[in-house]
């Protein structure tokens, strides 16, 4: 089985539609929600499939950040799960930068929940290892 969220929050001071561009920079949905939990709104996105992350997968190769998405990607999976997040202005701009703490992210940022059944499968697929920068393999999309 797999899945992939995306969530991020829209504060008050945040124009919605800017949010949720952000999120889709990196993130093809099957279908997205506005969601409002307590006195938060959040914009949430949902896919079945793996290539709703292509756009990710592309963006790492384009600023050659492998290595780093690799690291942060292997310090956040727990069992079948790959949890991790961006910064929503960078996002916004087109770019990627992980966030690791709340402080990184002061308007709160896009957390990425993948469930795989093999999570090294799209580890690999996502951010391959490398040698000077190239990746040692490219995997197609995990079924």
């Amino acid at each position: 089985m797999w899945r992939v969220t995306v969530k991020a929050e829209v504060r008050p001071t945040e124009d919605f539609e800017k949010v949720k561009k952000a999120l889709l920079n990196f993130f093809t949905p099957e279908r997205i929600e506005h969601v409002k939990e307590g006195d938060y709104d959040y914009i949430v996105g949902y896919a079945k499939s793996l290539e709703s992350l292509s756009k990710l997968h592309e963006a790492l190769r384009r600023e050659r950040i492998l290595d780093a998405a690799r690291k942060i990607f292997k310090s956040n999976t727990v069992g079948n799960l790959l949890i991790f997040s961006i910064n929503k202005q960078a996002a916004y701009r087109g770019r990627v930068s992980f966030v690791t703490t709340p402080a990184e992210s002061p308007l709160g940022a896009i957390t990425f929940i993948v469930e795989y059944e093999d999570i090294w499968k799209v580890i690999d697929w996502l951010a391959p290892k490398t040698e000077r920068g190239k990746p040692l393999w490219e995997h197609e999309v995990p079924k």
